[in-house]
């Protein structure tokens, strides 16, 4: 389900201009793409305006297609983002969220992972990328934390297992520093941060975590992601059924003051 993108106009227009000289120089994307070792698809991204050029893009560019400097000038104005072109979507309406909920079971969630942490999660994909692309996407997620002290911070809850929290990805420092900042965090007004008791033998969750944003039309939609599966809708019943869901889990979970008792714990 597409909900809608915004790309940058510098990015368009690059897009544009790459386009009338390759057309010049009689090449098609997949031809260009083999002559500066970019895919088919990332050129054509690249086009649309759908994807900023990294990497050694721009100067590659500009040398096969003989622009003369013309399209390393351009490129220098365009904006845009690392994330990934499924995400796009899902992030825009974070932006714009008046509330956002989020269950999960591995990991910290990304809106309140440290630089350090968010580094080593990334650093961990599969296949691998280069090293620009995974600090570009460290810059976005410490981006999208901005929806937590925006002037008209958005009402964020967050239910996690607390093994998300042990594994101390990162090592000693970096798991304590990630532990410290979630504490911090659940310290503010706007926030609602609670973990399942390990002790708890069934729960609402157990078929696997997921987002919930609520818009400030009262839209309310569900992002659900698995390995290379993605889903994001606002569909009923199925997001009716999703904030019920969560709202069973809530209930079920360890309290504000007996999560920060139970996480201060595990710091120590």
């Amino acid at each position: 389900m597409h909900l809608g993108n915004e790309t940058s106009g510098n990015a368009v227009m690059f897009g544009r201009l790459l386009r009338h000289f390759r057309e010049r120089a009689g090449l098609s994307q997949e031809a260009l793409g083999r002559r500066i070792r970019f895919s088919k698809s990332q050129v054509a991204m690249v086009e649309r305006g759908n994807r900023p050029p990294r990497g050694g893009f721009v100067e590659r560019a500009d040398e096969v297609l003989g622009a003369q400097g013309a399209l390393i000038a351009a490129g220098a104005d365009v904006t845009g983002s690392y994330l990934a072109d499924w995400f796009e979507d899902f992030a825009n309406l974070e932006r714009r969220a008046a509330a956002r909920h989020e269950y999960e079971t591995h990991v910290v969630p990304g809106l309140l992972q440290t630089e350090a942490y968010a580094r080593t999660v990334l650093q961990g994909g599969y296949p691998p990328v280069e090293d620009d692309v995974v600090e570009g996407r460290v810059a976005d997620r410490l981006a999208r934390q901005s929806l937590i002290t925006r002037k008209d911070p958005a009402a964020l809850s967050f239910v996690l297992e607390l093994s998300a929290l042990a594994r101390p990805i990162g090592g000693r420092a970096v798991h304590q520093e990630q532990i410290a900042h979630v504490l911090n965090v659940a310290q503010l007004r706007n926030v609602t941060l609670q973990v399942m008791s390990p002790h708890r033998e069934t729960h609402s969750g157990l078929s696997g975590p997921f987002v919930l944003l609520e818009t400030k039309e009262q839209r309310r939609l569900a992002y659900l992601e698995v390995q290379d599966h993605r889903l994001l809708t606002d569909q009923e019943p199925t997001v009716g059924n999703m904030f019920g869901k969560y709202g069973n889990m809530r209930a079920q979970a360890l309290n504000p003051e007996e999560t920060c008792t139970e996480i201060e714990k595990l710091a120590k």
